[in-house]
Formats: C-alpha cells, structure tokens, sequence
C-alpha cells in the first residue's frame, strides 16, 4: 500500500492512490497527518479517488483544525459515485473548507457538477472571501449550471468588498479555469458581470465550452476588457469569427499585462486574425511571450502583420508563436522571418536571463510549433471587401442560429427558455 505519508511535512496526500473511501474506517489508515499535526497541513491533495457521503463527512471534521490550510486539491473524487451521493458529500467538504480562513485555492476538477449538483457550490463560491484560484475544469456544468456559477462569483465579489470595509484582508480573485464546461453563449451574460465584478483577475481560462460569436463579443467587450490586469487569456476551441476577432482587436489594448494569448482552434477567420495582428502590432502588448494562433484560417497577410508586430517594437518578449493549421505556405518568407526573431531572442535569453525561472530547454517555450496542417490559401476566394462583410455576416447570423436552437423548433426553444428560467430563480435565492 502506498504511503500518505507527506513529503515536507506540509502536504497531505492520498494523490491518484484509486482508494474507494465509503466510510470513516476506510479512511483510518491514512489520514494520520491530519490528526497528529494538523496546523502543519497547507496542502491537502484528494485527488484521483473516489469518496462517498460518509468518509467526506468524516474527512469534514478533520478539516476545520487544519488553520494553516492554503489549497485543497478535490479534484475526481467521486467517480462511480451515485447522483445523489455528491451534492451532500461536496457540501459536507466545502462547508468545512469554509472555516479554514488561509484557504486561497481550491481544484474541483473533474467532478460531475451538472445543475443538479451544483447547488453545494454556491455557497462556497459566494462567500468563501479568500478565495484567490479556482479550478472547475470538465464539470459538465452546462448553460445553466454555469450560470449559477458565474452569479456566485459575482456575488463573492460583493463579499469581499463588504470583508475589506470591515477591515478585514482578503486577496482578489486572481485565477478563474472553467473549461470544458459546455458555458455556451447562454452564460456569457453572467460571466461578463462576474468578471467585471473580479476586475483584478490575472488568469482566465475557458477553453472548449462551445462559446459562439456572441456570447464571446459578450465575454470580452462587458467583461474581461475591465480586467485591466489580465495576464493570461486562453479562449482555445470557442468559436469567434470575424466579428469576434474584432472584438478581441478593440479590447487587447486595454490588457497592458498580457503576457499569453491562446485563441487556438477559434476560427478567427483571415480578416479577423489580421485584425488580431495589427491590434497586437500597436505597441499596447509589450509584455506578450505566448500566442496560440493555430487552426483559425490566418492568411499571409495575417501573418505579414504578425511578423512586422514581432520584429518592431510591439512584441519585444514574444518567444512562443502556433500557427499550425493555419492558411499560407510553408515557404512563405515570413515562417522564416518569424523563426529567426524568435531563435535569436532564445539565444539572447540564455545570457541575459531575461525570462526569469523559464526552462530554456523546453522546447514547447520557444520559437515556432510543427507547421505540418497547414492549408494553401485559396486566391479562387479573393472578393472585393464588401461582399467579404456581407459573407461573413451571414455566416456569423447562421452560427448563432445554429446555436440558439433554432427558432423553428418549438420544443428545444421551449426547453432552453425552461433552463433559462430555472436559472434566474435559482440565481434570486439568497445564500447563506
């Protein structure tokens, strides 16, 4: 039997052990730490197996002692659990978790929170002033679960304004990860209000929740563009189009911080990744090292214009550039143009330390990624700019449609307006 034994003296845990945990006695054997020396724990990592009702209210009792507890890692613990073994389970740990005051982190990823268990959530998200990083990764949550969600973070924000009047310190919300989540463009709403609430977040990433052309323009233009202080946006595997490349072009100015951009696999069309482009050429992004551009029909000219960006003034950190699947050749004189910058800052690098605690060797930090899917640019396509507007807007009205479920199916628009519905009384209750 593997050790739970901490390492440092400073973690707890039971990592990635497949224990099945169903009761107070299965637990016995390894929770010593918790019990012996407490008030050393400032990490306690649950992850990887698999908890019922009981051995989490027993785990509950535990947790309050633990005062110098900073994160909590509760990510896929109930696997194979029933659906009405979780929400009492997840709210036996986090009303606990609750009245650890130093608790700035929590991981829940993995962990099936569709709306019929995301009620325990709620709470904790709404009142828990100290959070700082949140982890909701591939919860199933849904359009309206996440909404909730959103409304809870919005409500956290609220909270912690009223903690700080008192005098009280709390951090900012700096990390928010909700990815592949199924948001949809029906959250984007609620989102946009939550993180213009958090307007210090440093951190946002919600890649593959099938977010389409407007609930993107949503999330950008009402919400992440107040987050001046944004570090770090990773967007991959939505859907943006011209339109919300646009978007993205008229709101990266406001982002003097950026230091990542990831919008891989967004289908920002040619006309919207060199809009992206020029946005990032004007100089407003110096701090960029990271671009996730693949797979979004970026043209020459898109990356004409990224390669006048990288080799001026404009992106002086820039070391990590992905364009595979992209429209151009792989001969084109700008790959090459582009590899040389990026090769020569590596070098630089190596001597000047200018990217503190990077690893030089990795390769996946440095220059340019495989180019083997790209596509030849078609020129049968070239049309004159206003037929190109009206393409795109047509496309763009088509997708969101598409997405909205179709105003000719009665039953399916009869279905999201009882979802949506569900989650607005839901979002009224009060919680306490």
């Amino acid at each position: 039997m593997a050790s739970s034994t901490p390492s440092d003296g400073t973690t707890f845990s039971l990592r990635n052990l497949a224990l099945k945990l169903n009761t107070a006695e299965d637990l016995t054997p390894h929770i010593g730490p918790l019990t012996s020396a407490p008030t050393t724990i400032t990490h306690i990592d649950l992850s990887g197996n698999t908890l019922g009702l009981a051995a989490c209210e027993y785990i509950s009792t535990l947790l309050p002692s633990l005062s110098n507890l900073r994160s909590a890692n509760l990510a896929d613990i109930f696997t194979g659990r029933l659906l009405a073994e979780i929400p009492p389970a997840l709210d036996a740990l986090l009303t606990a978790l609750r009245k650890c005051e130093k608790l700035e982190e929590i991981n829940l990823n993995d962990n099936a929170f569709g709306l019929n268990t995301v009620e325990p959530l709620r709470p904790f998200l709404a009142n828990h002033v100290h959070l700082r990083h949140l982890y909701l990764n591939n919860n199933g949550l849904g359009p309206a679960a996440g909404t909730l969600v959103a409304q809870s973070l919005e409500q956290l924000a609220e909270r912690k304004a009223e903690a700080r009047k008192a005098a009280q310190q709390v951090p900012d919300l700096e990390t928010v990860v909700c990815g592949r989540n199924r948001l949809e463009a029906g959250s984007m709403a609620a989102w946009a209000k939550a993180f213009s609430a958090h307007g210090k977040v440093k951190t946002v990433k919600m890649v593959q929740n099938g977010i389409r052309i407007e609930g993107i323009v949503t999330l950008l233009r009402d919400g992440l563009a107040k987050c001046r202080g944004l570090e770090v946006l990773d967007l991959q595997d939505n859907t943006f189009t011209l339109k919300a490349s646009r978007t993205l072009a008229e709101v990266l100015p406001t982002w003097k911080g950026l230091v990542e951009l990831a919008v891989g696999d967004c289908l920002l069309s040619a006309r919207g990744g060199t809009a992206v482009a020029e946005a990032l050429g004007k100089g407003s992004n110096g701090k960029v090292e990271v671009l996730r551009l693949g797979f979004n029909e970026i043209d020459a000219k898109g990356l004409a214009a990224l390669v006048k960006a990288a080799e001026g003034k404009a992106l002086p950190r820039l070391r990590r550039v992905e364009l595979n699947g992209n429209k151009f050749s792989e001969d084109d004189e700008n790959i090459e143009a582009l590899q040389t910058i990026l090769s020569e800052r590596k070098e630089e690098s190596g001597s000047m330390d200018t990217y503190p605690g990077l690893d030089h060797e990795d390769e996946n930090s440095w220059g340019l990624d495989e180019l083997d899917e790209l596509e030849d640019e078609d020129s049968d396509e070239e049309e004159e700019a206003a037929e190109e507007d009206d393409e795109a807007e047509a496309e763009e009205a088509s997708i969101v449609r598409d997405a909205d479920f179709a105003e000719e199916e009665p039953v399916s628009q009869k279905m999201e307006e009882d979802v949506d519905a569900l989650a607005a009384a839901l979002g009224k209750a009060e919680i306490k």
